[in-house]
């Protein structure tokens, strides 16, 4: 199943899907753009972050993965958006807030968050993110990275419920 076609998916940003790096013959990777040049969804984002999905990228694509941002830094007002869709579908802001942060909490507002696709990508950082410092963050939302350094050597932390649980959400 596509990303697209789950729910709560990752809200569309205002960029199309962007490959990180695709499976492509040796000869022609040392060719092909670094992730800062294609814009879009990983314009704005940290450079560390943006710097350990170019390396997780190249690894991914050296085993036959493809990995897409298909939503990385937000806007307060996209993220303001985000959150009223959330509360008209599940009815209260309690429930859409397992969904979908403040536009002064998310971490996609301040460029330090990315949702991927498609599965086989999201199933590659599951289990080889933790190298390059990139860790799912809620256990509700597999599309969900964040960057976190100390994880390269002691591994990815216990992942949260959903953002509910998780301190940096509390206002």
């Amino acid at each position: 199943m596509a990303i697209a076609d789950q729910w709560p998916a990752p809200a569309p940003s205002t960029a199309s899907s962007v490959p990180l790096a695709t499976p492509e013959p040796v000869a022609r990777r040392e060719r092909r753009a670094p992730v800062a040049a294609v814009g879009g969804a990983v314009a704005g984002l940290d450079p560390a972050l943006r710097t350990a999905l170019r390396r997780a990228a190249g690894a991914a694509a050296r085993d036959g993965v493809a990995i897409s941002v298909n939503s990385g830094r937000r806007t307060p007002e996209h993220q303001a958006q985000l959150l009223r869709d959330a509360v008209a579908r599940y009815g209260s802001l309690a429930e859409a807030s397992r969904w979908v942060a403040t536009p002064e909490t998310s971490p996609h507002v301040s460029g330090d968050a990315v949702d991927v696709a498609p599965d086989a990508a999201r199933a590659w950082l599951s289990a080889h993110g933790a190298t390059y410092g990139l860790c799912r963050i809620y256990a509700n939302e597999p599309w969900h990275f964040e960057l976190r350094p100390q994880a390269v050597g002691t591994g990815c932390p216990p992942t949260y419920a959903d953002p509910t649980h998780d301190p940096r959400m509390q206002q």
